[in-house]
């Protein structure tokens, strides 16, 4: 998918309407069920997040779905893979999400859109906890937003949630741990949203300089490591500067 395209909450339900629409023709009215995941998820359910750049979806019927998705991408000018199953190649996936997703919205009586619930969103981004992504910040804002409505998430809620997606702690890398539990303990969620976004930006333009000058060197199991090494030379480069 290019990055380049943006989805909004308002754009995302036009093109899910046209997705509805392109699957009835195709399936004889037979219904299906989409499980947006992620950046799609949050996207619907917070009001934080503006945009996406992924729609991560988890559906039922592949082959006529991929059908009219392609028609849709085809019809609307979307980029190719606008809406995908990628994710499902990734550690967050686990078939455990659909016992796990809610209700959103049903389309053209035939074509329903579940969600991920606050905590179970929070227990997949843990799992991606990717420092260059969005991945922490959404922890943060979801943790905040839910506070502000006064249903504030707890330790508890987030621990049974990973225990029934994923069985153990065991994908969940130490960073994540810590951020979650700083989040949990903090009397200022807005100010540390804010803080993360920050932090993400830094390690997302580490990570394109890093790959601009060795081509093929990070890897998912090293881009970590690669981030924390490459901001940490940078903050040792500029209080050298600030002597």
């Amino acid at each position: 998918m290019s990055v380049d395209f943006p989805f909004t909450k308002t754009n995302l339900d036009g093109y899910l309407k046209a997705l509805a629409k392109e699957y009835r023709k195709r399936s004889g009215g037979v219904r299906a069920e989409i499980i947006l995941i992620g950046g799609a998820s949050v996207l619907i359910n917070y009001g934080f997040r503006e945009l996406t750049y992924d729609v991560d979806a988890y559906y039922s019927a592949p082959g006529v779905m991929k059908e009219a998705i392609n028609a849709v991408r085809d019809t609307l000018g979307l980029p190719n893979g606008w809406l995908n199953s990628d994710f499902k190649n990734t550690n967050s996936f686990t078939p455990r999400l659909a016992q796990y997703s809610e209700y959103y919205r049903t389309y053209s009586n035939v074509l329903e859109i579940r969600t991920i619930r606050a905590e179970y969103l929070i227990a997949m981004k843990l799992v991606s906890g990717r420092k260059y992504k969005k991945d922490l910040s959404d922890i943060v804002g979801i943790l905040y937003e839910q506070s502000r409505a006064g249903k504030p998430i707890t330790y508890e809620a987030v621990d049974k949630a990973v225990i029934n997606l994923y069985g153990s702690w065991d994908k969940i890398n130490e960073f994540s741990r810590s951020l979650l539990m700083a989040a949990l303990e903090t009397d200022d969620l807005e100010r540390m949203f804010v803080e993360q976004i920050q932090s993400e930006a830094e390690a997302r333009e580490a990570v394109l300089e890093i790959d601009k000058k060795y081509p093929n060197y990070i890897r998912e199991d090293n881009i970590n490591d690669v981030i924390e090494k490459a901001l940490a030379k940078k903050k040792k480069e500029r209080d050298s500067e600030a002597r």
